[in-house]
């Protein structure tokens, strides 16, 4: 009877893509609007916060998405304008205020990506990443689209001390196998990222951000996504000499 409403439904193509993991064009053509725009401005700004501005772009263009954070929606800058929290009682919002619980929001995460029809996005502070460890490593044995959005990602965060500067996360983190990390440069990067992160299926992926303020380093809009690369040449100086 079930496959028989599917099968009878207008929304049956929509639920059977978003089943699929498929995010409709509209996300990468957002996202791809969004660098051009940016670019032209010179936008300079935090990469928490260039996040917080893309995340703004992809949310509006599509409802798969969805979010939260371990208490520091503030601070990770994780929902954006539209998102409706879930709530005891109201199943109908994008955004889940997971509390200071990293593990269980990681765990969480990895459930909803295997379900299928959603992807999921959570923050925390970089240095928290120990406590989510366990189930960031199961996101990527299992090969699931979870992005775990870490933001403060540097001894720079000196007021609040040692506990929350993160030394060796960086490095445990690229030590993951089948864990995509991004430590983006700037507004363009960070976007660039978001792009790669969406677009990889079987893998999780990590975005390590910037609580400081970033130069903005791109001078032209590019239709690649260069941070695809890894690594790439930003300028070519004068005489050719690095």
């Amino acid at each position: 009877a079930w496959e028989q409403r599917l099968a009878a439904s207008p929304q049956r193509q929509a639920f059977e893509r978003a089943v699929a993991g498929t995010l409709p064009d509209a996300v990468f053509e957002a996202l791809g609007a969004f660098r051009r725009e940016h670019v032209e401005k010179a936008t300079k700004v935090a990469t928490r916060k260039a996040s917080e501005m893309a995340l703004g772009a992809i949310n509006a263009a599509t409802e798969l998405t969805v979010g939260g954070s371990a208490d520091l929606t503030h601070s990770n800058l994780t929902i954006t304008k539209g998102m409706d929290r879930i709530a005891p009682g109201a199943y109908a919002g994008r955004y889940i205020h997971y509390g200071i619980r990293e593990h269980g929001m990681a765990a969480a995460m990895n459930g909803i990506a295997l379900h299928g029809g959603f992807v999921p996005y959570g923050g925390t502070f970089l240095c928290f990443a120990d406590y989510a460890r366990g189930a960031i490593r199961l996101s990527a044995l299992m090969g699931q689209r979870v992005i775990y959005v870490m933001t403060h990602d540097s001894i720079g965060l000196g007021e609040d001390g040692p506990t929350h500067q993160p030394i060796e996360h960086l490095a445990m983190l690229r030590a993951t196998p089948n864990l995509n990390v991004f430590r983006p440069a700037d507004i363009i990067e960070t976007a660039e990222c978001w792009e790669l992160a969406l677009k990889s299926k079987n893998r999780p992926s990590v975005l390590v951000l910037s609580r400081q303020n970033l130069p903005m380093l791109r001078q032209a809009y590019s239709e690649e996504n260069r941070s695809s690369r890894g690594a790439y040449i930003l300028r070519v100086p004068a005489g050719h000499r690095a």
